[in-house]
């Protein structure tokens, strides 16, 4: 299919970006779906997982327990001891109690089971449900899953320009590099060929033009990180939506185009993924200004509410405060900056922007009809509005 073409030329575009891109210190988290109070978020994604009668935490245990990837883990032993991003994104896989890694599966189970069965179905498929769930939706789902997870992977190459003595020997960092391209790359063309078996033209569509949407999204960071302070707020809407909504939004559109519900069910699951997504990362960009600890905290200078201050301050300002807390080795004190960010009004707009996605959450998903599904997504929206 020409669509799947598309797909995987997109793939390979996007590995030549990861090469190019940097996870440099300051930029914006990679974890998702984190929460300030990790005990009553844990309960939520629980309670959800519960509901699809699923664990998504094992969502791609099959692609992961494959003998190929078996073999990179094997090789990624040799990253102990340095500081390269990789080994955290692979802890993040077995164990992590502040971050849910497999929410984007999770929340497209939730939709396919809070929309149902569309009322076209043939009576032949109802019996194919499993939890009221479709099996091309489970499919789908963990396709989503490999998708972002190979995101995350590709997401933590080094740029090599930055690489200081303590972070690692260069070559084992070199080393390290070559890994995350390779694993990623295995993740996607694994994602690929889920997608092509789904047999749904429209799916493979949908689907490849998220994976377009991240490029184009991994393109306008690594652009704009070079011409600090230049994010308008329209910009930073634009740059969020495709690197962290399009994929989700797009994904809930499709678990409905399975289950051949019509196009208004359909624009509603988007707008819930796309203004979920939104949200969460706004309420990601937020925590470093609302935590009350003593610690030194990095955040990225294209975040939310830095975004909102320099707005508020205007850019010759913002430039004069840029350089206030920086030391003579050109290192930014975060803290101090933070400080300076936190005597405006950058971070409380920011908030509100946070709540009026969650709540545009919220209208969308209540359209559909009363269901313990629908409630879980109900609660996951909710708590992208708790900070």
């Amino acid at each position: 299919m020409a669509h799947l073409r598309t797909c995987i030329t997109k793939m390979a575009v996007w590995s030549r970006l990861a090469c190019l891109g940097s996870v440099s210190r300051g930029h914006r988290t990679l974890s998702i779906f984190s929460s300030s109070s990790p005990s009553n978020w844990t309960k939520v994604v629980s309670d959800a997982e519960k509901i699809v009668g699923y664990p998504t935490s094992f969502m791609s245990l099959r692609c992961l327990l494959s003998d190929e990837l078996s073999n990179v883990a094997m090789h990624v032993r040799k990253l102990v001891g340095t500081k390269h991003p990789l080994l955290n994104t692979a802890r993040g896989f077995v164990y992590d109690s502040k971050h849910n890694l497999q929410m984007r599966g999770l929340v497209v189970l939730l939709m396919s089971k809070a929309a149902g069965p569309s009322s076209t179905t043939p009576d032949a498929l109802l019996p194919d449900m499993v939890s009221g769930i479709y099996p091309s939706q489970r499919n789908l789902a963990e396709i989503t899953e490999l998708i972002h997870t190979a995101f995350l992977v590709h997401r933590g190459i080094v740029n090599l320009k930055d690489w200081t003595f303590s972070d690692g020997p260069l070559k084992e960092m070199q080393f390290g590099n070559k890994m995350a391209i390779l694993s990623g790359d295995f993740l996607l063309a694994n994602a690929c060929t889920g997608l092509a078996q789904l047999n749904n033209t429209k799916v493979v569509e949908l689907i490849s033009s998220a994976i377009g949407d991240l490029v184009q999204g991994v393109y306008h960071e690594n652009s704009s990180s070079t011409e600090e302070g230049s994010l308008s707020l329209a910009s930073w809407e634009d740059q969020t939506f495709l690197s962290h909504g399009a994929l989700l939004a797009k994904s809930c559109q499709a678990a409905m185009e399975l289950a051949r519900h019509n196009t208004e069910a359909q624009m509603l699951a988007y707008q819930y993924g796309k203004h979920l997504a939104l949200g969460h990362t706004l309420n990601l960009d937020l925590q470093p200004f609302l935590k009350s600890s003593s610690d030194p905290t990095v955040f990225s200078l294209e975040s939310a509410p830095v975004v909102f201050h320099r707005l508020i301050v205007g850019p010759e300002r913002w430039l004069h405060q840029l350089q206030q807390s920086q030391s003579t080795t050109k290192q930014t004190d975060y803290s101090k900056l933070q400080r300076l960010i936190k005597t405006e009004q950058g971070v409380s707009q920011a908030a509100d922007l946070c709540s009026y996605h969650g709540n545009k959450a919220l209208e969308a998903i209540r359209l559909f009809p009363p269901s313990e599904a629908r409630s879980a997504l109900e609660n996951i929206a909710s708590a992208v509005m708790k900070f």
